[in-house]
Parts: structure tokens; C-alpha cells; sequence
């Protein structure tokens, strides 16, 4: 089966399960700060699965009002900030936002994560594991969206 052919039969498999949000920021001098709305995807650990493409996951935050707090550390500051700017954008309190991704070509022999090996479709999903593509789906469909 083909990269392409493979990722269809997900989105068929996936087509009633919930869907996560994906965001980009956006800056202007009148306004604060934000992450808004760019569309849905299905979350598939290094992959992003939406009704007509792939993505590679980037940054996995959930929305959350704005909060006073004192932070040990900047990073901490960093990612409350970036939570906040999510619900200024229009997510929900708690919404799973995807922030950071990147647009794969699901026909090409290498893209992004994904990479073709003597013919057959695979993932890389960490800096040394790699493994079919059809298999990665299964796992992290059972993982993430039991039942479909």
C-alpha cells in the first residue's frame, strides 16, 4: 500500500472520532497576542491526520485562562503565556491545541517523518526508531482513539 492509500484508510477508520485543534499564532499591534483557529486534525503521535493532508506534530498545548503566578523558571512563564494566547484565540478552557506544525507530501519518498524504505511506507518517530507506517497507525489508533 502507498503512503497516500494508507492514510486514507485512516481517515475512513478515524471519521467519527474527536479531533483536536490546530492553531498558528497571530501578532498585531492592537491586540494581544494569539493562537487561533486554522483547522482540525486527528493526533497520531509525530503525525497529524486531517480530512485532506498530513502534518508533522509541533507543539501540544492546552488552552487556559491567564494567570498570575510566580514562576520558577522562564520556560514555565514561556508556556503559560503561549496556553493563554491559545484561549485569546478562541479555544476552549482545556481544548488541546496544535501549534508549530508542518504540511507533509504524502506522495513523496521522504517527508518530514515520513520516508520510503525499499517500496514500503514508514515513520520515523523518534531521532533513531523507524517503523512501517501501517503498523504506527494501528498502535497509535488503539493508543489514542480506542474502539475505532
Amino acid at each position: 500500500m502507498t503512503t497516500a492509500a494508507l492514510l486514507a484508510a485512516t481517515r475512513e477508520r478515524l471519521a467519527d472520532a474527536p479531533m483536536q485543534g490546530l492553531g498558528v499564532a497571530k501578532v498585531s499591534r492592537w491586540r494581544a497576542a494569539r493562537i487561533v483557529r486554522a483547522g482540525e486534525a486527528w493526533h497520531l503521535g509525530v503525525l497529524l491526520l486531517t480530512r485532506g493532508g498530513v502534518l508533522a506534530t509541533g507543539e501540544v498545548l492546552r488552552a487556559a485562562e491567564e494567570v498570575r503566578r510566580g514562576y520558577a523558571a522562564e520556560s514555565a512563564r514561556a508556556r503559560a503565556d503561549r496556553r493563554a494566547q491559545a484561549r485569546r484565540g478562541g479555544f476552549g478552557e482545556g481544548e488541546v491545541v496544535h501549534v508549530g506544525w508542518a504540511e507533509l507530501d504524502d506522495d513523496a519518498v521522504e517527508s518530514g517523518p515520513l520516508v520510503t524504505v525499499d517500496g514500503v511506507p514508514m515513520v520515523r518517530w523518534s531521532a533513531g526508531g523507524i517503523m512501517p507506517l501501517e503498523a504506527y497507525l494501528d498502535e497509535q489508533i488503539e493508543l489514542r482513539y480506542p474502539g475505532y
